[in-house]
């Protein structure tokens, strides 16, 4: 026994189970993940990269915001990252076109956020910056632990759907009928804990349900999840400073 080389714990080798009566390779599942992972690093880096150029130089937001020419391209990159969701759907499995529809995706979603950062104050841009990154590492720290105890989250799904088209009406009648800063802090608060919400589910079916073709969509999904928690974190912070 003591004559065996050193060798990883089980943890660290990834022998482990993710989860209770877990049928498939767990080092496959690990690859997997860790695969996931990496994507989501490179879109998160390129978001940040993004919006940083977007917020420094100030002649990009100026374009945007005092040109009918940048308005019209606003919209035209608010609505592309919409449009290439669908063509991704049916190709995230093709090599390398996913990777392209990804990186449209990613870019104009970044210049999106960009542009919201660049009206808004360093310090509130670097709260939602901080709250965000611990949510997030927390939550998905917390869905591995429960995941390893036999916890399941599928259950999530429909009550996150629902409570996602009541934020959708809720944004719809604050721009028909502008209630005020309280009811702006109200939305940032549910639409936090809604996508607090979506970051465990999507999670736990990373761990469980996806499988190993689609590592785009299941990247596509927890970017969402970070961006949209991060946009909801800054909506909240900003409403309180103004």
């Amino acid at each position: 026994m003591w004559a065996q080389p050193y060798r990883k714990s089980d943890v660290e080798a990834g022998t482990r189970p993710l989860y209770p009566m877990m049928l498939e390779s767990p080092q496959l599942r690990w690859a997997f993940i860790r695969k996931v992972y990496s994507i989501l690093s490179f879109q998160l880096l390129a978001t940040i990269a993004v919006a940083s150029v977007v917020v420094s130089v100030h002649p990009i937001a100026n374009f945007f915001v005092s040109t009918g020419t940048g308005l019209a391209l606003y919209i035209v990159l608010i609505i592309t990252p919409f449009v290439a969701l669908c063509p991704l759907y049916y190709y995230h499995q093709k090599h390398p076109v996913n990777y392209l529809l990804l990186g449209i995706f990613t870019i104009s979603l970044s210049f999106a956020v960009g542009l919201t950062c660049a009206f808004t104050s360093g310090k509130v841009i670097l709260e939602s910056v901080i709250l965000t990154t611990v949510v997030v590492l927390s939550l998905t720290l917390y869905t591995f632990w429960a995941a390893r105890r036999g916890h399941d989250f599928n259950f999530l799904g429909p009550f996150l759907f629902g409570a996602v088209l009541v934020l959708m009406v809720f944004a719809l009648i604050q721009i028909l009928f502008p209630l005020g800063r309280i009811s702006v802090m109200i939305y940032g608060c549910l639409a936090s804990i809604i996508f607090c919400g979506y970051i465990i589910y999507d999670t736990d079916n990373l761990i469980k349900r996806y499988s190993y073709d689609e590592y785009i969509w299941a990247s596509v999904s927890l970017y969402l999840d970070v961006i949209n928690l991060f946009l909801s974190l800054l909506t909240l912070f900003r409403a309180a400073e103004s």
